[in-house]
């Protein structure tokens, strides 16, 4: 069994603040963190891998040489190799530029790790949450997808997915090779060994660049192959006025409500 686990390093949302003036993100001291969908993504691919032991793990990102630290801690925590994505043609790409570089490098590292069997994907970057870049790697390979999905396994050329849908939960059945997204299940994702740890830190990590994909087209990537225009962005200013009722019982709120309401003609 060989599984491609497609990961992204993003800044930890948590720690972003907004430039009252500019009206951008502050990145500037954010720190990065391996994005948790992918965590999720990671973890499923490696509970596969307790059930299979000879199922080998590889880990593919695209970004910055400093996404390695990322690729690294995947190393720590399941995964076997890893690789990274990385290059100034790459830079300024939307989803559809994305998913195209990745698939193009997907197929490089197919060339040198074997064909995979699966692709497990986040089901969206929590810097974007567009949810877009895992289904599109998919239709640029051909492959079938599972979206929201939160457990995985193995039945003969079959992955069965539980996947999460509006009223609950459905399992899903696509024929290897697939790609699957995934969500936050009920589970989390477990934590690195010490001994994984000091592998990682050892681990080489090969960047493949524009040079290494000889049948991408680089009119497909960055600025150029991004269709996706950002014309403005901007920080919701916070409505003001209204009242606040909070009386001592829940019967004298409502009350206070009511009365409220009916004074303004609203009931």
């Amino acid at each position: 069994m060989n599984i491609l686990v497609c990961v992204k390093q993003v800044p930890d949302t948590t720690e972003i603040k907004i430039d009252p003036v500019k009206n951008t993100l502050i990145r500037e001291g954010v720190p990065a963190i391996l994005n948790p969908f992918d965590g999720y993504a990671l973890e499923a691919a490696a509970r596969i891998k307790d059930k299979n032991p000879d199922t080998k793990i590889v880990i593919v990102s695209m970004g910055l040489p400093k996404a390695m630290d990322v690729i690294k801690e995947c190393i720590a925590i399941a995964a076997d190799k890893g690789y990274l994505i990385s290059d100034r043609p790459f830079g300024g790409s939307d989803t559809l530029a994305t998913s195209y570089i990745i698939s193009e490098g997907i197929k490089k590292i197919e060339e040198l790790e074997g064909k995979f069997d699966l692709i497990f994907c986040g089901k969206q970057a929590i810097d974007g949450d567009t949810a877009q870049v895992g289904p599109e790697i998919a239709e640029h390979l051909g492959l079938p997808q599972v979206t929201y999905g939160l457990e995985a396994e193995i039945d003969g050329d079959i992955v069965k997915v539980i996947k999460e849908v509006e009223d609950g939960k459905e399992v899903i059945g696509a024929k290897m090779p697939a790609l699957v997204t995934f969500t936050k299940p009920a589970w989390d994702p477990r934590f690195p060994t010490i001994k994984r740890k000091m592998a990682a830190r050892k681990a080489q990590i090969p960047t493949l660049t524009a040079a290494d994909l000889p049948t991408i087209n680089l009119e497909h990537a960055g600025l150029k192959g991004s269709p996706t225009k950002v014309k403005k962005t901007f920080v919701p200013q916070k409505k003001t006025g209204g009242i606040k009722i909070a009386e001592e019982t829940a019967e004298d709120s409502a009350k206070k409500l009511f009365a409220t309401l009916s004074d303004a003609g609203v009931l």
